[in-house]
């Protein structure tokens, strides 16, 4: 059920009341007995799930242990994943096919 902000031009009180949206809106105020107007207001949302406050906004510390991760991770897989330029890279053998140019079966499979 939405909750609904009403504010009464009598007595300038704001309220929320819990209203089906089948409902009429309010006319009068209960304290007063003034006349009262809905109020547009933000709708509310909820944020689930993990992470929102960590990943979505973090400190400015945080930012900048993230960022030396990622640099000292990145620099040690670099080093790891060029190959040496004084070495030459062999060739890969062709991959073996029958006659009939398919593939071999596999293995049957095994029952239970």
């Amino acid at each position: 059920m939405p909750t609904y902000e009403y504010q009464c031009e009598k007595c300038q009180r704001i309220f929320e009341i819990r209203q089906r949206i089948t409902e009429p809106a309010l006319t009068t105020c209960e304290a007063c007995g003034g006349r009262v107007k809905r109020l547009l207001s933000p709708a509310p949302f909820i944020l689930k799930g993990e992470g929102w406050y960590v990943t979505d906004y973090p400190s400015e510390s945080r930012k900048k242990a993230k960022d030396a991760e990622k640099s000292t991770s990145n620099g040690a897989s670099d080093k790891a994943e060029k190959p040496a330029a004084d070495k030459p890279v062999a060739d890969k053998p062709a991959a073996s096919t029958s006659t009939t140019g398919a593939a071999s079966p596999a293995a049957p499979a095994k029952s239970d």
